[in-house]
């Protein structure tokens, strides 16, 4: 279980093994078969990355929608909130790199919380990502952002089936995939529900095609989580 004062301190939870190993081989096809060159998207891609369009599928739908993750999502939002967006995304051989940045909320701090699901293992050698813990909440003191400085910069690793979600004005950025090897993931984005009708009119820029509407309380799922825990 995550500890609710160091994951609002850090800004961000990294679930081991979040996603059951069964599903990953039909996760990395679903990946691949879904996979749209960037003039096919409503907006280009990077070219340096590879894009998948999968948010109709089944299997990633359960995957945005697994109980500890809406759960993590849940307690750093703070408010009911839902499921905004997810597509597939793998740094190609030689590229995938960013520089520290944040993607900023909206309304209020907090009110928009990515997760990173990976189909692959990854690390430094395959455009794993990095972020600065805590960064997503600057004191007034602090000299202005450069995206250059990677002090407190810390490169996560791990096994296919982790799943990182962190407050989007966490810094963090993609990596160099040095050694080419596969790190498919899906980016997946959940909001407070005050930001539904401006994420309903930019869907179609954005490649959204799934239902939005569905609604997630954190006070509920807090207390699912506790009574499977009782049950256990």
């Amino acid at each position: 279980m995550i500890e609710r004062e160091q994951l609002h301190r850090q800004g961000y939870a990294l679930l081991r093994d979040a996603i059951p190993g069964n599903w990953l081989a039909d996760l990395r096809a679903i990946f691949d078969a879904n996979v749209q060159a960037s003039e096919h998207w409503p907006v280009p891609r990077g070219m340096d990355w590879r894009h998948s369009l999968l948010d109709l599928d089944a299997t990633v739908q359960a995957v945005c929608r697994l109980p500890q993750v809406l759960t993590v999502a849940g307690e750093l939002i703070g408010e009911r909130f839902f499921l905004s967006q997810v597509e597939g995304r793998e740094p190609l051989a030689g590229g995938g790199h960013q520089q520290l940045h944040r993607d900023l909320s909206i309304q209020r701090p907090g009110d928009m919380v990515n997760a990173i699901a990976f189909f692959d293992d990854y690390g430094p050698d395959n455009g794993a990502t990095r972020i600065v813990p805590g960064s997503h909440r600057p004191s007034p003191q602090q000299p202005p952002f450069d995206p250059n400085d990677e002090t407190g910069v810390v490169q996560l690793s791990g096994t296919a089936g982790d799943i990182l979600l962190f407050d989007v004005d966490l810094l963090h950025a993609g990596s160099r995939n040095v050694n080419g090897a596969r790190r498919r993931s899906i980016l997946i984005n959940y909001c407070a529900q005050a930001l539904y009708r401006t994420q309903l009119e930019t869907a179609g820029l954005r490649g959204v095609r799934m239902d939005t509407r569905e609604q997630f309380d954190p006070a509920l799922l807090q207390q699912a989580r506790q009574m499977a825990a009782t049950r256990i």
